[in-house]
């Protein structure tokens, strides 16, 4: 029953949210910006955002090597797209994470503790980076100058990220910690490939001012869909682009409009993962070593 109940306040809390953000802006304007955005630029935004998942794929099987599973990269994309399928529409289920924790101990015996900490370091290192730019982008934009010591408190959090993920890494994750630099190295370029993605999203809504705000909100909302508290982060983004933007003094609905699409990207590259669950075979080209 407890994970039925979660998501029963999952599913309540999205609709909460999203009928909320609706409610504060003007349906017309949502409709014309939905109807108006550039093809050519969300398929730009839907490259950068798989080259992204790609990208992070690979980092993710440094992760696994560094346990002694040594996967093929074919085989770990392969797995990484059934893992955002189950996450995004699976949800009341073990997750994408907790699906490629069972299936590779059941196939490889590869023992679910480490195969936990290297799902949850590779989860870590993608919100260091995160968190990082989201501080910096902060920094440069009208935010800072809005609230007292904000400035100051961004670039503390931005010089701060990458010493505490290293002494977190040192000290819980002993093993991971020859490749803490590459893995954080990649977790920068992921999140900078997701950049690109949001960039094109705003180019196809033909957002030409505030875009510094606009990418800002969007990491302040992508680091805030971590919690557990929607559906694939749906409702907590729209929350931060209506209040963000109206902080500033703009209109919410391009805001919540690039929410939508970016939701949009999101749920068709995770389909991907459906057509790719048969292909979920123990990989012939694997192998486990007892030493890593």
């Amino acid at each position: 029953m407890k994970p039925k109940l979660k998501l029963l306040l999952k599913i309540l809390f999205t609709v909460g949210a999203l009928w909320y953000v609706l409610q504060k802006v003007e349906l017309q304007k949502l409709q014309a910006s939905l109807a108006g955005a550039d093809a050519l630029w969300l398929f730009g935004a839907l490259l950068f955002f798989n080259l992204s998942k790609i990208a992070s794929a690979l980092r993710l099987n440094l992760y696994f090597r560094a346990i002694g599973l040594k996967l093929s990269e074919a085989y770990n994309l392969t797995l990484y797209y059934v893992g955002m399928f189950y996450n995004l529409f699976l949800p009341g289920g073990i997750g994408g994470d907790g699906y490629k924790v069972y299936l590779l101990n059941r196939h490889y015996k590869s023992g679910v503790k480490p195969l936990l900490q290297a799902v949850l370091l590779d989860r870590l290192s993608g919100l260091a980076a995160l968190v990082l730019y989201a501080a910096l982008l902060f920094a440069a934009s009208d935010y800072a100058s809005m609230l007292p010591y904000a400035l100051p408190l961004a670039l503390l959090v931005a010089a701060a990220v990458f010493p505490v993920a290293w002494l977190a890494t040192r000290y819980l994750f002993g093993r991971f910690l020859s490749i803490f630099n590459t893995t954080m190295l990649w977790g920068l370029g992921v999140q900078l490939l997701q950049l690109a993605s949001a960039w094109c999203i705003l180019e196809s809504l033909g957002v030409g001012l505030h875009q510094l705000e606009y990418l800002t909100l969007f990491l302040i909302s992508s680091v805030a869909a971590v919690l557990p508290l929607t559906i694939g982060g749906v409702g907590i983004r729209e929350l931060t682009f209506l209040y963000g933007l109206d902080t500033i003094g703009l209109e919410p609905s391009p805001g919540v409009t690039f929410s939508f699409l970016f939701f949009a990207i999101t749920a068709l590259s995770s389909l991907a993962g459906l057509f790719l669950l048969n292909r979920i075979t123990p990989d012939t080209t694997s192998q486990r070593s007892e030493h890593p």
